[in-house]
């Protein structure tokens, strides 16, 4: 600290040593003080990214996860572009079983970068677990998408579709093209499980046919 206070007498007006001191104070356990530092920094610049971040982890440090709701939207209101934050505030909202609001982020995700599967993955997860014949009939589509931009090897996309399905023919009575569809779909979800597990995993084979056979596959 004695090396900030000689800094901030030689540039006094500094808004490096500003976040420096902020920063040491977060680093000392002081995280009252470096908040409110780091807030007083943000009066002066709104458009600091790091700052605006070192706020938000004080914040999840503290295990003030609304706190840390409210400054990543407040960020994400000026840096929509940034895909890191989008799932930071994901991840948040799935911790705090807040799914419509982590889906929406996913969508945000998939809008901006399409080709990445991990987003598709994480979307179709979250309308999976939402439920309902529309939401598992998405995640179905979201999960084939993953499987199609990893080339057909994704194995939690592979077991979404397969849950998906038995999930869909639960709720959902009699036979439609649809239907029929979902049905191969599974089947090639299966034949595809079966040959990864056979090739990198073939003690538990057994267990995939166990866990297949209660989902009816």
């Amino acid at each position: 600290m004695e090396y900030v206070r000689v800094l901030q007498k030689k540039f006094p007006e500094s808004k490096r040593v500003g976040r420096l001191e902020a920063m040491l104070l977060e680093a000392q356990g002081k995280l009252a003080e470096a908040e409110k530092a780091y807030s007083s920094l943000l009066e002066e610049n709104q458009f600091d990214q790091v700052i605006h971040k070192r706020r938000v982890a004080i914040a999840k440090a503290e295990g003030n996860l609304s706190q840390a709701i409210e400054w990543l939207n407040k960020y994400l209101e000026i840096f929509m572009a940034d895909h890191d934050a989008w799932r930071e505030l994901a991840e948040i909202y799935v911790s705090l079983q807040m799914y419509k609001q982590a889906a929406f982020c996913y969508e945000e995700l998939i809008l901006s970068q399409p080709t990445i599967p991990l987003y598709h993955l994480a979307y179709a997860d979250l309308l999976y677990t939402l439920g309902g014949l529309e939401n598992l009939h998405a995640a179905k589509k979201y999960y084939a998408a993953a499987i199609d931009l990893t080339g057909g090897k994704n194995v939690r996309a592979l077991l979404g579709i397969c849950l998906c399905v038995s999930a869909i023919s639960q709720l959902a009575k009699g036979r439609n093209k649809e239907d029929k569809e979902s049905s191969e779909l599974q089947s090639l979800s299966t034949k595809a499980l079966e040959k990864i597990y056979k090739q990198q995993s073939p003690a538990k084979v057994s267990l995939l046919s166990s866990m297949l056979r209660s989902l009816k596959v």
